[in-house]
């Protein structure tokens, strides 16, 4: 297969500044994972590596060689589209061959290329039918079915699940992550889901507007995000934010008070913040516990809504007066994840808690400056 590397990539259109000086290389048979919010400019990127898109300046490779100026037919890629876009007169085979007819390939190559493409997708028994014969999910293997009879160097998919409902999307995710390791082919895989993207990826590409702000494996990013954006994104529920203030630090350390009375107290920072800071504490879901808890910081809450989703409970909490970042309010919404199913109802008071060293910090300008979490697991 191949490695794609883009180098100070920036694409402008009227008045917009989409993509904002890109470097990254993504290595050969590496199935990598772009997600931000809705006009991060992932697709956009996407579209420029499959030269759908023009590139206002910067360099983009593919295999070594500079392709900036190619036509998307000449690069060596394959792309897979939300939409599935089969013709509905043509069979399954005919679908998934047609890339290979109109560059004229020889009956018998083409003919090869489609039983195998069916053998690996599953979709032997499907090939003399119409699209509209089809579920959802076997359009969408026909349409991945016609990127792998044309042998790219590089797979593109831009949000192909999309249009699949939950139960579609689950068994296309394990198919996808089964098709890479039969194939071990270079994939690039944009969607809006972190799911997805923490489920797939061998390293996520997390953007926004318009520029990178980490690369790295799934666990990774989730364990130790770069800044307050990454960690809000990656995770759902989505952590928990808590305005407060610097009221002492030593370099190392710092004590954080936060309106209502919560103080949290950090040891080892990675990076110093000084007193009279405002910066921001986070903690993931699964971290806060309720009631019986024994050490690190507490605060009272009640119990506002229960999701009993059969392997956890989900419990919104209102914590009063503490600043947080969680809802629109801005005051006092708390999510908590818990493993079990919790017998407490609307109005019940709690003690919520959790360890400092689940915990994050975060400076004025969203920077991660608490100390790095071990990542198990890798």
């Amino acid at each position: 297969m191949a490695s794609v590397e883009l180098q100070n990539i920036e694409k402008h259109y009227a008045g917009y500044h989409a993509l904002r000086d890109i470097n990254l290389t993504i290595e050969d048979g590496e199935f990598a994972v772009m997600v931000g919010p809705s006009g991060c400019g992932k697709s956009t990127l996407l579209k420029t590596i499959a030269g759908l898109e023009s590139i206002s300046s910067g360099r983009l490779l593919i295999k070594n060689r500079d392709v900036t100026a190619e036509e998307p037919g000449d690069r060596g890629i394959a792309m897979v589209f939300q939409s599935y876009a089969l013709y509905p007169h043509m069979t399954v085979a005919e679908n998934m061959g047609f890339g290979l007819r109109m560059a004229k390939r020889p009956k018998a190559e083409i003919e090869t290329a489609v039983t195998r493409a069916a053998a690996i997708l599953r979709l032997e028994e499907q090939l003399d039918k119409r699209p509209r014969q089809l579920s959802g999910g076997q359009r969408q293997r026909v349409a991945i079915g016609r990127a792998i009879t044309r042998s790219p160097d590089v797979f593109l998919f831009d949000e192909p699940l999309s249009n699949l409902d939950a139960a579609l999307r689950t068994q296309m995710r394990v198919e996808l992550s089964t098709l890479h390791a039969r194939l071990g082919a270079t994939m690039i895989y944009v969607t809006h889901d972190q799911v997805e993207a923490m489920t797939m990826a061998s390293r996520i590409v997390v953007l926004n507007k318009g520029q990178i702000e980490q690369v790295g494996a799934p666990l990774v990013l989730y364990n130790n995000p770069v800044n307050r954006f990454v960690a809000g994104f990656l995770g759902a529920p989505r952590m928990n934010f808590v305005e407060g203030i610097v009221r002492t630090a030593d370099g190392r350390g710092a004590v954080i008070e936060c309106a209502g009375g919560m103080s949290v107290a950090f040891s080892d920072l990675a990076s110093p913040v000084h007193a009279g800071d405002h910066v921001t504490v986070g903690i993931r879901p699964e971290k806060l516990r309720i009631d019986n808890i024994r050490s690190g910081t507490t605060f009272p809450a009640e119990v506002r809504l229960i999701e009993h989703l059969g392997r956890e409970t989900i419990v919104y909490a209102d914590a009063g007066s503490l600043s947080t970042s969680n809802s629109d309010s801005g005051t006092g919404a708390f999510t908590i994840q818990i493993g079990d199913i919790v017998p407490f109802r609307p109005g019940a008071p709690l003690v919520l808690g959790f360890d400092v060293h689940d915990a994050y910090l975060f400076s004025t300008d969203g920077r991660t400056v608490s100390a790095p979490k071990t990542v198990t697991g890798l």
